[in-house]
């Protein structure tokens, strides 16, 4: 049975050396795969990627909010430098012809990497400019989506008290606006808003080794998907290695074990949610 793998980084430089091997490990395994830019530069490189493929592997564009500002970043121990960009309407606008496009992301809001600057260098006003600039960005962003009638992939952490205030005044205009919140690791009644809202949201390796998961079991099967975020959130039994689309098949055993079903349901429909979502 296909898997698909909602969301993972092989256009990172993680993956510099060998990820048309890591993309045809998925597809031989029959597993797809949304490949998902976080600046213009690895837009770009995920669309040129997906190119290449006639079936299998899309792309999402979009600037993270990380990348607003220049500092270091150090995700599981992977440190990069983030470089500030700023958010070209047009440019990724005119990225998004490209028929292998289906979404667009990683976009939304991170005050988690704003605590930390905050600790060494942001006075208090200063954290509230970046802010503000996260959330601007975020429904330009948003806008660009609707304008292109394409779904948006969301990233929040440390922040969903402001983001769910800016997809409900935004839905009043955008009814219609399709959404999947990324990485989600809160509880069943943050997902119930953002169900509310008409979003979906997805899940990664840290269902496998983090607790407080159980609430999986109460929600719909149509309002969630699978994702590995590789290179990051690794799930047992190759944690401590670089994380590939392959790995998804770790995140629906571990539901399936979760909700009390066979493996072969979740994967069924997970990848029903995802055609769907993407229109792929």
């Amino acid at each position: 049975m296909k898997l698909i793998d909602t969301h993972c980084h092989i256009n990172f430089n993680a993956y510099r050396n060998d990820s048309e091997e890591v993309i045809k490990r998925a597809l031989d395994n029959n597993t797809w795969l949304i490949n998902v830019g976080s600046q213009f530069t690895t837009s770009v490189r995920a669309v040129k990627i997906a190119e290449k493929y006639n079936e299998g592997v899309y792309a999402a564009i979009g600037l993270h909010p990380i990348h607003l500002e220049e500092f270091t970043v150090d995700e599981e121990e992977i440190q990069f430098e983030s470089r500030a960009e700023k958010f070209d309407y047009n440019a990724y606008k005119d990225l998004a012809k490209s028929k292998k496009v289906a979404a667009i992301g990683e976009v939304g809001l991170d005050y988690f990497h704003i605590g930390d600057r905050a600790k060494k260098e942001l006075t208090d006003d200063e954290v509230e400019k970046v802010k503000e600039k996260q959330k601007q960005v975020f429904i330009r962003q948003f806008k660009l989506a609707q304008e292109l009638d394409l779904p948006i992939i969301v990233h929040c952490r440390d922040a969903h008290q402001d983001l769910l205030k800016i997809l409900q005044e935004l839905k009043a205009d955008y009814p219609k606006a399709r959404g999947v919140i990324h990485c989600f690791n809160e509880n069943l009644e943050t997902a119930n808003k953002y169900f509310d809202l008409g979003f979906i949201i997805s899940f990664t390796g840290l269902v496998n080794f983090v607790k407080g998961f159980e609430w999986i079991k109460e929600i719909p099967a149509d309002k969630f998907m699978i994702e590995t975020d590789a290179p990051y959130l690794t799930p047992p039994p190759h944690r401590g290695e670089r994380n590939e689309p392959v790995y998804v098949k770790y995140i629906a055993k571990k539901i399936a074990e979760i909700r009390g079903v066979s493996v072969e349901e979740i994967v069924k429909t997970t990848t029903e949610n995802a055609k769907r979502f993407f229109n792929i």
